[in-house]
């Protein structure tokens, strides 16, 4: 018979047949150990990859993730602290003088037992007669013209009078108090009504108030705020006292200040009043004491109070 015949002439398979039967069976065998998991012949790909897991999973010890404590959150860094201290000064000055802190960053008001009291401002309130010219001015599309704001410098640095009450009169004189009060929520001052912008009372508490409704840009607006602090710390001449004269030179030329300062002959006083608004703080400082004393007495003391006030 030829040999390319598979089975014997009585239909049985042959001995070389049986034994490549038998060879791809242990091949099967083998290559199925080899993917099952935990086999010893189990080959690295099939650990790895195979079945998804990770080693930790496989050899029983995988980690709850969930009860890992979470990193801590880095600690934030305290603030600055104020250049000032929150004390009982007794200085040795005639008459009645009140103070007041706000830090700019909390809104928390410091000051003496009496700073809710109230003085008639003087040339102070001459910072919120330009700032309130100068917001409604740009509420109604309109700019001031280069005239108008050379003006408004003069107020500001020099304390010009006669150009102060000119524009007091174009804002509606007393309105425009209501308008501060109401703008910057101010809680102790008082409208002078028809006397005029200099008897208008406020607290050192609402002077600081005051000084903050300027720098955050609600009393004179966005497009004009920066205009005035940089013209309130360029404040010249006789009204450059008080407050920043307390601070070193470098300093000092960073804080805006605009000061008053009138001798009342009916109440035979004098009223000395600073503001100053420096990064992170505002300040209110008020006095009033007999009329013979002369102006530099209170623009004097004003200092002095701030000197006492300064955290050493």
């Amino acid at each position: 018979m030829s040999g390319r015949n598979r089975t014997d002439r009585h239909g049985e398979t042959s001995p070389l047949r049986l034994i490549a039967i038998a060879a791809v069976l242990i091949g099967l065998v083998l290559v199925s150990l080899r993917l099952m998991p935990g086999s010893p012949f189990e080959s690295t790909a099939a650990a790895q990859w195979g079945r998804g897991e990770s080693p930790e999973a496989r050899s029983g010890t995988a980690t709850d993730r969930s009860v890992r404590p979470s990193p801590s959150p880095s600690p934030s860094p305290e603030p600055e602290p104020l250049p000032f201290e929150a004390k009982e000064i007794d200085l040795d000055i005639d008459g009645w003088y009140a103070w007041s802190v706000l830090d700019r960053r909390t809104g928390e008001i410091i000051g003496s037992d009496n700073m809710d009291e109230t003085s008639t401002t003087a040339s102070l309130i001459k910072s919120w007669i330009v700032a309130d010219y100068l917001r409604r001015t740009a509420n109604a599309g309109q700019t001031p013209s280069d005239a108008k704001l050379s003006d408004l410098t003069r107020i500001i640095r020099d304390s010009d009078n006669t150009r102060t009450e000119q524009l007091y009169t174009q804002i509606g004189r007393s309105a425009s108090i209501k308008r501060l009060l109401s703008t910057c929520e101010l809680t102790d001052s008082k409208v002078s009504k028809d006397l005029g912008w200099s008897r208008t009372e406020l607290s050192p508490r609402d002077t600081a108030r005051l000084g903050e409704c300027i720098a955050d840009g609600t009393a004179a607006g966005p497009k004009w705020t920066k205009w005035l602090l940089n013209e309130m710390r360029q404040v010249r001449g006789a009204g450059d006292f008080g407050i920043r004269k307390a601070f070193p030179a470098a300093e000092a030329k960073k804080i805006a200040i605009k000061n008053g300062w009138v001798d009342r002959t009916r109440e035979q006083e004098i009223h000395v009043n600073c503001l100053a608004i420096g990064d992170t703080w505002t300040m209110g400082v008020m006095l009033q004491y007999p009329i013979n004393k002369g102006y530099e007495y209170g623009m004097d003391n004003c200092q002095k109070i701030t000197e006492a006030l300064l955290a050493t």
